[in-house]
């Protein structure tokens, strides 16, 4: 006898369900699910330089261990020029109060020449919200320390994690592929594949895209003489890792800090112009040739996968939006009930080239 097919209304009830419980399991476990798929995303990312050292006959807990060390010293690295550049910035902090004042005095007057509220009232506001920020202050702490104890958390973990997934991964994968018995075998190892194909694309390529930015603004700020150009071009490359709203993050933030430590207005504009250049190089050339278009997502979607990655999940989730979409997309197109949703996340290239692929097969067919 044949199934017989649930109707629409308990298919899409289904799916909400699964959707929800997702959510209620990012909001409320964050701090095991986050760590286990950043661990994920570096385990695809060296398995190819493994699969290298077990071709030479290297054994295989010290093929994982040589790639997952140097991609613990890179890190560290990474993180200590960082944080030099950003110690380096605060130090100068004090010296740039004079021009902070002058700042704060130039926009208070804007604000009473443009909404006629004193400068009496606007300092009663200000103080006000002083006031709260140091009742709030112990909250504020809180929240500080809880952020530092789960990065390093998060620093701790991230690299067992990809040993403990890379020493099993023949295990899991079995596991995968086993749990489907209905004949979906060969169709769980190719969403397997692909979805490892398109991690591995997707990370490599940011990392290269991030020191293109990194190198590009950085050029252009030592060479009109910008201050903390280093720093600038550091902070610009790693919010650009962040689609979309890292954009303009970056801008605001780089021109705010420029115009707080250079007397000139004109260094804030070639800022503004610079990372836009950069910006418009990376989007049109640099990300279509190094990352490629593997990951065929639709703006909208991949714009409301970020907000909702970032509120469920803060920073974390908005940088694991677009790769855990993609492989969302991959599993939708290769399960028949799911179909549609993967169409739905799809920017649509697909059946474009399969109405080329028609086309050309109706003119080579004989009549």
């Amino acid at each position: 006898m044949s199934e017989t097919p649930l109707p629409f209304y308990q298919k899409l009830s289904f799916n909400l369900l699964s959707i929800s419980v997702i959510c209620v399991g990012l909001v409320y476990g964050r701090g095991i699910v986050l760590p286990l798929l950043f661990s994920i995303l570096l385990a695809t990312l060296l398995l190819p330089a493994i699969n290298y050292f077990s071709r030479r006959r290297v054994p295989g807990v010290i093929s994982i261990l040589i790639p997952l060390a140097l991609a613990i010293i890179v890190g560290g690295a990474i993180l200590y020029f960082l944080s030099s550049q950003i110690i380096n910035f605060t130090e100068d902090i004090p010296a740039t109060r004079n021009r902070i004042d002058e700042l704060g005095t130039s926009l208070q007057k804007w604000v009473k020449a443009t909404t006629h509220i004193t400068i009496r009232n606007q300092n009663k506001y200000i103080k006000d919200t002083l006031d709260n920020l140091k009742d709030n202050a112990p909250q504020i702490a809180g929240q500080t320390v809880g952020s530092i104890t789960e990065m390093i958390t998060y620093m701790t973990l991230i690299p067992i994690y990809t040993f403990l997934i890379l020493c099993n991964r023949s295990v899991i994968k079995t596991f995968l592929v086993k749990v489907f018995k209905n004949g979906s075998e060969e169709n769980v190892t190719q969403i397997l594949s692909q979805s490892t194909a398109i991690s591995q694309q997707y990370i490599a390529g940011l990392m290269i895209e991030t020191v293109l930015v990194f190198t590009l603004n950085a050029v252009g700020f030592l060479i009109l003489g910008i201050k903390y150009a280093i720093f600038l071009a550091i902070l610009g490359a790693l919010l650009n890792l962040i689609p979309y709203v890292g954009l303009v993050i970056a801008n605001i933030l780089c021109m705010l800090i420029t115009l707080i430590s250079s007397d000139n207005i004109s260094d804030v504009v070639w800022v503004g112009i610079i990372l836009a250049i950069v910006q418009f190089i990376d989007n049109n050339i640099g990300m279509p040739l190094i990352v490629g278009h593997k990951v065929k997502l639709n703006g909208l979607v991949t714009i409301l996968g970020i907000l909702i990655g970032g509120s469920l999940c803060g920073v974390s989730g908005m940088f694991l939006a677009i790769p855990a979409l993609a492989v969302s997309k991959v599993i939708c197109d290769r399960v028949k009930d799911l179909q549609p949703w993967g169409q739905l996340l799809g920017d649509g290239s697909e059946d474009s080239t399969q109405k080329k692929k028609s086309k050309i097969l109706k003119l080579i067919q004989p009549k």
